[in-house]
């Protein structure tokens, strides 16, 4: 679970995930950018980020692994 770690974030850190969360979200066709989705996207991005990955593609890879079963919800 999220909670379960205490992570900081740095202003430049957290740049990059609000970056990354934006261009995830932004590669979804509109009828997949629901608040679940966006969501679920926020905490794959958290948990590869408390792992210490830094790389944008990387995190983007993360940030979208699970939703792309549900590319035809």
């Amino acid at each position: 679970m999220l909670g379960e770690q205490d992570v900081v974030y740095y202003p430049e850190d957290l740049a990059l995930l609000g970056s990354v969360f934006d261009h995830a979200v932004a590669s979804l066709p509109p009828s997949m950018q629901t608040e679940a989705n966006r969501a679920e996207i926020a905490k794959n991005i958290l948990r590869r980020a408390a792992t210490g990955e830094r790389d944008p593609v990387e995190l983007g890879r993360a940030a979208l692994a699970n939703l792309m079963g549900n590319a035809s919800a």
